[in-house]
């Protein structure tokens, strides 16, 4: 099953944000597989047309400090976005935003994102129940308990998570991050809870481990904190990609199975990509094919029911991903 619903707006250029998030990733992906052969014709049977979940201010709480909560529902939201979104140079100035080309203010969307992030919830409901299923939306894997970053407000993933156990849907969880940068937000977040373990195979450099990893008070950068299994793959090793998260996911059936495995089926390791602090990981469309292709076998060959969410990918070719790997996973599934 895919959860796609045509009313759930792409992109930031509409907030005057100009970060390379094309407002058709979902939408061009969505078209190709309704016009594939076998699949247009079985619509019904592998899409969900509507986000029916929601995200309260007491999900966030399980996760996120009440101080940022607080912030993230007064009237400092906006001044909470310009810096996770990094609108502001260090000299002041405005960064990739121009809000004169802006149709609507900054706190409109943080409604978007919490619908996001009730997408992720959704997308885990439904794979517990069909065993399989990918949203368009969520993957926000750098927010922190006390701030968002790197265009991340709140931290989806684990408050899913979270809320699937509050309601004893689930007791453990695989975080499988594929996107380029580190899933540092989901490795503090979990630090030493045995009930969700977490696996990220990312950039060995470049943000978000581009800075020190200790501060002059000798604390580690929260970005430093490390998961469970942490893959990293430098500049030119491409060819070791999937050879290192097949060593990875081998580490992980040692644990024992979860009751649901929640991945990050970033596209932003593409070579095609476009934003610049994910130019250290260049992978071809056929690396990502055997990548995906690898971890959804894995998974399914232990039982273990997956939940997707598409996590970073900018720049016009970003569907090219998804669709690859939809088209072959919804006729697995078929």
């Amino acid at each position: 099953m895919i959860i796609y619903d045509p009313n759930i707006k792409e992109g930031l250029a509409e907030f005057g944000i100009e970060i390379p998030l094309p407002r058709s990733r979902a939408a061009t992906t969505f078209a190709k597989l309704k016009s594939h052969a076998t699949l247009g014709p079985r619509i019904d049977r592998w899409h969900i047309d509507r986000v029916n979940e929601t995200i309260t201010r007491n999900d966030l709480l399980r996760v996120h400090s009440a101080d940022y909560v607080n912030r993230l529902y007064s009237d400092q939201l906006e001044k909470e976005m310009i810096r996770t979104f990094e609108l502001i140079d260090e000299n002041g100035r405005y960064y990739r935003y121009n809000p004169e080309n802006a149709s609507y203010p900054l706190a409109r969307l943080f409604d978007r994102l919490l619908l996001k992030a009730a997408e992720t919830l959704q997308c885990c409901r439904v794979a517990l129940e069909k065993g399989f299923c990918f949203a368009f939306g969520g993957g926000m894997h750098h927010a922190k308990r006390n701030y968002g970053e790197g265009f991340c407000v709140v931290n989806d993933i684990v408050v899913a998570l979270r809320r699937l156990q509050s309601e004893s849907a689930i007791r453990t969880a695989w975080v499988i991050d594929l996107d380029a940068h580190k899933g540092d937000g989901t490795a503090v977040l979990t630090e030493e809870d045995s009930s969700i373990t977490t696996l990220s195979i990312h950039m060995a450099n470049g943000w978000p481990l581009d800075g020190d990893a200790y501060d002059p008070q000798g604390r580690l950068n929260p970005s430093f904190f490390p998961s469970d299994i942490d893959i990293a793959v430098a500049a030119g090793e491409e060819d070791h990609y999937v050879a290192r998260l097949k060593d990875g996911l081998e580490k992980l059936s040692s644990i024992g199975p979860p009751d649901l495995a929640l991945i990050l089926a970033g596209a932003d390791p593409y070579e095609k990509d476009e934003l610049p602090s994910a130019a250290e990981l260049k992978l071809s469309l056929a690396q990502l094919k055997e990548r995906d292709q690898l971890v959804y076998h894995f998974l399914k060959s232990h039982h273990i029911p997956r939940a997707y969410v598409t996590a970073g990918g900018y720049g016009e070719h970003a569907w090219e991903v998804d669709r690859q790997f939809l088209e072959w996973a919804l006729l697995d599934n078929l």
